[in-house]
C-alpha cells in the first residue's frame, strides 16, 4: 500500500537524514557552545564540530577544508561569489559572463550588479538547454572577471560541459564561478578536476537542514579573494561574519559524508527509478521531455503535456503527489518557466510541463502509483478541453 501524500520534489527540497537529525541534536542542548568562544571548553567543543564538518564538505568536492566558507544557503553564496568578485577585481574589469537558464540568486545578483555600473553578457541555451561554448569565449573582452555557468540547472537537470567551460576561463586568466546546489552530493563534483575557482552549495537539497549552505574559494592556482558582503566579527577569514550556526553546520557535515559513501549506488537506483518515471509518462500522448536526456542528472525529469495547463494539472493531483509545475508563477501573473523558453518552448508547452524530482526515499510502488494518477488527471482534463478536440490529426 502506497503511503500518500507521494513526494516527487527533491529538486526543491529534500528531507533531512534522520543520520543527520541524530548528528545535530547534541549541539542544540549540551553542546551548546559558540564555536569563536575560544577561551574555554563549550566554545572548543563547538571550534571542533565546526572543523570536522568543514573537513566533510571539503571532502565531497575535492576541496581544501580551508577553502570551505559557511554560508546561509547557495543563495547567499551566490551572492558572495558575484558581488564579492566584482567589488574586489573592479581595478581589472567589470565583465562578468553568465547564462539565462541560471537560477533566480544568479540572474538577480548580475541584474544587481548592472545597476551599480558592471557589464554582463547573458549567454543563450540550445534546444537542449547547453550553452555553446564558442559563443562563451567569443562574449570574452578584455574587462571579463568571472564566468559564471551553474554546474547542473534546477529545472531540468541538464549538465554544462563544466571542464570545458573553465578551461576557457584559465585560458584567458578568469575565473570561474558555478552554482552547483544541483549537482553536489547527486553526481562526482571535484574542483580540482573541474577547474573551478568558486563554488555554492546547499544543505537541504543534499538531506542536511535548510538555512546551511557553503562557498569554495580557491586558495592557489589561483588564489581568489572577495570582498565580504556582510561585514561583524571577521569570522569564516573576513569573508562572512556572523556566529556560526554550529547545529546546521555539523548537519551539513554529516549530509555531506553521507553522500560521499552513498552517492554512487543511489545515482544508480534513482535514475532507474527515473528512467521507469518517464517511460511511463512518455506512454501519454502529446509528452515530452524538455532538455537534454544524454547530460542531465540522474533524478530529474522535465515533460510538458500538450493541451494540458500545469496548474490545472497540479491542482487535479490535489493532495495525492508532490510535484513542481514548470511554470514560474507568481501570485501577479502566469508567466512561463524562463528556463523553459529558453530552450524554444512556445508558451503553451511551457505552461504545460512538470519538474519530476526524485530522491533517496523514492520507491517503484510510488513511481507507479504517481504515473497512473499523472496520466488519469491528464485525461480528465483533456476530456474538457476544445484544444484537445481540435488537436491536428497524426501524420
Amino acid at each position: 500500500m502506497v503511503k500518500l501524500p507521494i513526494y516527487l520534489d527533491y529538486n526543491s527540497t529534500t528531507p533531512c537524514d534522520p543520520r543527520v537529525v541524530a548528528a545535530m541534536l547534541p549541539y542544540f542542548t549540551e553542546k551548546f557552545g559558540n564555536a569563536a568562544s575560544r577561551s574555554h571548553a563549550f566554545g572548543w567543543e563547538g571550534e571542533e564540530a565546526v572543523t570536522q564538518a568543514r573537513e566533510q564538505v571539503a571532502a565531497l568536492i575535492g576541496a581544501e577544508p580551508g577553502e570551505i566558507v559557511f554560508t546561509s544557503g547557495a543563495t547567499e553564496g551566490d551572492n558572495l561569489a558575484l558581488k564579492g568578485v566584482f567589488e574586489l577585481y573592479a581595478s581589472k574589469g567589470n565583465h562578468i559572463i553568465t547564462v539565462v537558464t541560471e537560477h533566480k540568486a544568479v540572474l538577480d545578483s548580475c541584474h544587481h550588479i548592472e545597476r551599480l555600473g558592471g557589464a554582463v553578457t547573458w549567454l543563450p541555451v540550445d534546444a537542449e538547454g547547453l550553452i555553446d561554448l564558442r559563443e562563451l569565449e567569443a562574449a570574452i573582452r578584455p574587462s571579463t572577471v568571472l564566468i559564471a555557468v551553474m554546474y547542473a540547472n534546477n529545472e531540468i537537470g541538464v549538465i554544462q560541459p563544466v571542464k570545458e567551460i573553465s578551461a576557457i576561463a584559465r585560458k584567458h586568466g578568469i575565473l570561474f564561478f558555478t552554482d552547483a546546489t544541483q549537482a553536489v552530493g547527486k553526481i562526482p563534483v571535484d574542483v580540482n578536476r573541474d577547474g573551478i575557482d568558486l563554488l555554492a552549495l546547499s544543505a537541504h537539497k543534499i538531506y542536511g537542514p535548510k538555512g546551511i549552505g557553503a562557498l569554495y574559494v580557491r586558495r592557489k592556482d589561483p588564489r581568489v579573494r572577495l570582498t565580504a558582503q556582510m561585514d561583524g566579527g571577521g569570522h569564516e577569514k573576513g569573508m562572512r561574519s556572523g556566529t556560526l550556526n554550529v547545529p546546521a553546520i555539523v548537519g551539513m557535515g554529516k549530509a555531506c559524508a553521507l553522500c560521499a559513501a552513498e552517492m554512487e549506488t543511489d545515482a544508480i537506483r534513482i535514475a532507474r527509478l527515473r528512467d521507469r518515471l518517464e517511460a511511463g509518462l512518455l506512454a501519454i500522448e502529446g509528452a515530452h521531455v524538455n532538455g537534454s536526456r544524454a547530460h542531465r542528472l540522474p533524478q530529474t525529469t522535465n515533460i510538458s503535456f500538450s493541451y494540458v495547463d500545469g496548474q490545472a494539472l497540479l491542482a487535479g493531483l490535489g493532495k495525492d503527489v508532490a510535484l513542481s509545475s514548470g511554470s514560474a508563477c507568481t501570485s501577479a501573473s502566469m508567466e512561463p518557466s524562463y528556463v523553459l523558453t529558453a530552450l524554444g518552448l512556445g508558451e503553451d508547452l511551457a505552461h504545460s510541463s512538470l519538474r519530476l524530482g526524485l530522491g533517496r526515499w523514492t520507491t517503484e510502488e510510488e513511481v507507479d502509483y504517481a504515473i497512473g494518477r499523472i496520466a488519469d488527471t491528464i485525461s480528465r482534463l483533456r476530456e474538457k478541453s476544445l484544444l484537445w478536440e481540435l488537436r491536428p490529426p497524426k501524420i
